[in-house]
């Protein structure tokens, strides 16, 4: 029997937390477990308020969570209460998780015409983003089901059922905490808490998580009108401003620059169609660099002088009704100067003119009959060598793609990573290289097949990428990240769905390594353990999933977000997970990288080796430390 949790500590025994609390053990807490707290107040909150509204109030109450009094040696009491999973002992936390569970259930209040309403009922003054919605990624058929569940509960039933999953409290504990929270009858919202499954696991997905978040545009044509009388009156204080500052030294602070609005001949170039860099068709066979400035022109409008100017002005200066998206960390500012034309022509419904200008990757889409609903899509691509300059996106329908590849690419071929025995299926392409169209991983939400894009190259060597819904596809590698190789479909077999996290972050290449093998206790067969990292184009904001996997199931044992661990820099790791064999008894298992040469489990000695198997006694404290073979320490993945 394979049971799983990624959660290495385990719930200790409740203690007596009746005490003072003070601003900075408060701060403290509320720092160290921010992330948590957001997800509990986004959960508690009525989704009635809409997704927007909830993310940005979660962090608003999260952020006044603080004890009222400020100066050192103030304090404020809590009551008895448990902190779940690692935090016992800690009145900090209890106490802004208390404030946190407080207000959520405030803000779900309705308004009286008789009374003020309270502070967490109104829209939040802070934090705001401006032109912007944003939410949470969604998640599978399991989360959606879950939040309308929980949606049909009260608030103080909906806090119940999360206290006792996100922070596995018991059911004392429970009405503690909704008593103090000001709820009339705990019990009550216990009983109706009953009434939906215990799907407690759901409520750490990506679905309710306020932290990672997805952008979208708000309403646009409100957003217009109230612009434009942000401009009027804009423009009167800098025509007022000018005349009161004319008399004086001039204009100043610039020096020497010229007017906002003086003619550049370098920007006035961009914008003309006959400045674009063309490449010949053959000169990728003589070029030192195979990257995207040896990509040739392609298409049957490069030559239509309309359309791409039309495509370079809205470069430079994109309309209200222009849908403009870019990858983190590229800018959708205008062209430095004249680009390199990779594409121009008719795909599907729309024509595509496609851009390069050293550093990004500019993707111009407009319908067949007309401008209106024109698109504008930017990549950061600097520094691609063949691999990842394998191919881009030209158009996406209906959960489908269309990819424009590379010059020397010969075949091209679909391969599900999830069926690695089943052979690739061939694509076909047009005299131009532009693919038939193939069903995309990059929206789907349930992880029943996964799609790689197989390209094989003059020499006669294969490489995998993957659609993680930016316009330029993913390189896939296995093997240690010192020295990672091309991946096959049997490499990425078991880890293929682990892709979901690394979308939409302007990924580069995702390598997966399978870094250690285990023999289970009570010889409950073979595990192993494997790390996948997604590095950007940008550098920072890499990824990196460590993964345990045993009887053919697999479970999520670390995520790492920021850092550079299980990669080529700083290519160890360490993971463990809680896991019961057949038998009905509890080890503590670890896994590390080859340079791990011994494993220490919390209150155990030393186990020399990269892996560990370690009995664990009911609510024991699980922790994991690992020592290199020149004596320092390696600590979990987190």
């Amino acid at each position: 029997m394979l049971n799983v949790s990624s959660n290495v500590k385990s719930p200790s025994p409740p203690q007596d937390l009746s005490a003072v609390v003070d601003v900075e053990q408060a701060e403290a807490a509320l720092v160290e477990h921010y992330p948590r707290l957001v997800r509990l107040a986004y959960l508690v909150l009525p989704p009635s308020l809409g997704r927007n509204r909830r993310v940005l109030t979660a962090h608003a109450l999260t952020q006044r969570a603080l004890p009222r009094n400020s100066r050192p040696g103030d304090a404020e009491v809590i009551p008895e209460q448990r902190s779940g999973e690692g935090r016992n002992g800690d009145p900090g936390y209890a106490y802004v998780r208390l404030r946190v569970v407080r207000t959520a259930l405030d803000a779900g209040l309705p308004l009286r015409r008789k009374a003020w309403p309270k502070r967490s009922q109104l829209p939040p003054l802070l934090p705001q983003v401006w032109g912007l919605r944003l939410f949470p990624r969604s998640g599978g058929a399991d989360e959606l089901a879950l939040d309308q569940r929980l949606s049909a509960l009260s608030g103080p039933a909906r806090a119940a059922y999360v206290l006792r999953g996100l922070e596995r409290l018991p059911d004392g504990d429970v009405r503690k905490v909704l008593a103090a929270a000001g709820v009339d009858d705990p019990a009550a919202a216990l009983a109706q808490a009953d009434g939906v499954a215990a799907a407690y696991d759901l409520l750490r997905s990506p679905e309710f998580d306020p932290c990672s978040l997805q952008a979208r545009p708000t309403d646009l044509m409100r957003r217009r009108q109230h612009m434009k009388a942000a401009g009027i009156a804009l423009a009167a204080t800098l025509v007022c401003g000018a005349l009161l500052g004319l008399p004086g030294g001039g204009w100043g602070p610039d020096g020497a620059a010229a007017p906002a609005y003086a003619q550049n001949p370098a920007g006035q170039a961009a914008l003309d169609p006959g400045q674009l860099t063309k490449v010949a068709a053959g000169a990728w066979k003589h070029s030192a660099r195979a990257d995207f400035s040896a990509w040739p022109a392609r298409g049957a409008l490069t030559d239509d002088h309309a359309l791409l100017r039309r495509a370079l002005a809205v470069w430079a200066r994109p309309g209200e009704s222009v849908q403009v998206s870019a990858t983190p960390g590229t800018a959708a500012g205008a062209p430095p100067g004249p680009a390199q034309l990779l594409f121009a022509g008719e795909v599907d419904a729309a024509r595509v003119v496609i851009l390069y200008d050293g550093l990004r990757i500019v993707r111009y889409a407009e319908p067949k009959d007309g401008t209106s609903g024109a698109a504008l899509d930017f990549a950061r691509v600097d520094g691609a060598t063949a691999a990842e300059a394998g191919a881009v996106v030209v158009n996406r329908v209906d959960g489908n793609v269309r990819y424009l590849t590379a010059p020397w690419v010969g075949a091209v071929a679909v391969r599900d990573l999830l069926k690695p025995e089943k052979s690739a299926d061939a694509l076909k392409r047009d005299g131009d290289g532009v693919t038939q169209p193939f069903a995309s991983p990059a929206q789907a939400r349930a992880c029943t097949s996964w799609n790689a894009l197989q390209l094989r190259d003059d020499s006669g060597a294969n490489r995998l990428s993957t659609d993680l819904g930016e316009l330029v596809p993913a390189h896939l590698t296995a093997g240690r990240p010192q020295a990672p190789r091309e991946a096959t479909a049997a490499n990425w077999s078991s880890a293929a769905c682990s892709l979901t996290d690394a979308r939409s972050n302007g990924v580069r290449s995702v390598n997966s390594w399978q870094y250690a093998r285990q023999a289970l206790p009570e010889a409950n067969g073979p595990a192993v353990w494997l790390c996948t990292r997604a590095d950007t184009w940008r550098g920072d904001g890499g990824r990196a999933l460590a993964q345990f996997q045993a009887a053919g199931a697999a479970a999520v044992a670390a995520k790492a977000e920021d850092s550079a661990a299980c990669g080529a820099r700083e290519p160890s790791v360490l993971a463990g997970v809680r896991w019961k064999s057949r038998g009905g008894n509890w080890y503590l298992l670890g896994g590390g990288s080859k340079d791990v040469v011994s494993v220490r489990a919390s209150g155990g000695s030393q186990t020399p080796g990269n892996t560990v198997a370690a009995p664990l006694r009911r609510g024991a404290r699980a922790g994991l430390t690992g020592r290199l073979a020149d004596g320092s320490k390696v600590s979990t993945l987190r």
